[in-house]
């Protein structure tokens, strides 16, 4: 059976982009999801009181136990469904904000539930599951692009 999608409802969630430097290179940070062990972004939902980075940085630290410094600005945004029952799905918007990490931990809060992996660009948009994930990284790894992600990095 086909998930029923439900237009009437949608979420809005956050999602790091946690990043290292790598001598001249920068490799990104992929989780497997709970449900199927998709290769994703730490992201979901921003909950009250916090901004969207601070989501973002929230769920770097509780799916991939790392911390850093969270841009204020967006790289872009992705949509995908969200599997709510094996019936039901809805559509998310994730808003993805760069992160520089700081602090790989050995223990964060998800750590017996997900898989954590350094890649680079070019690797992620072909490891991770959702289309619009993959374009977004795939755009970033343009040259111009990854010139601009380092700009944006240095001020972190």
């Amino acid at each position: 059976m086909s998930p029923v999608y439900s237009s009437s409802s949608s979420i809005q969630q956050a999602a790091a982009l946690p990043i290292k430097r790598s001598g001249s290179n920068l490799r990104v940070l992929l989780v497997t999801s709970r449900q199927d062990g998709r290769w994703i972004l730490p992201k979901g939902q921003i909950e009250d009181g916090e901004s969207p980075a601070e989501g973002a940085a929230r769920e770097a630290f509780e799916e991939a136990g790392v911390k850093g410094r969270t841009a204020a600005t967006p790289l872009g945004t992705y949509s995908y469904l969200k599997q709510i029952t094996e019936s039901r799905a809805i559509g998310s918007q994730v808003v993805v904000f760069p992160m520089l990490v700081r602090k790989e931990l050995r223990r964060w809060p998800e750590m017996k539930q997900r898989k954590r992996r350094w890649v680079t660009l070019d690797s992620a948009a072909k490891k991770v599951g959702d289309r619009g994930l993959a374009k977004l990284l795939r755009e970033l790894d343009d040259r111009d692009s990854r010139k601009a992600l380092r700009k944006s990095l240095d001020g972190l």
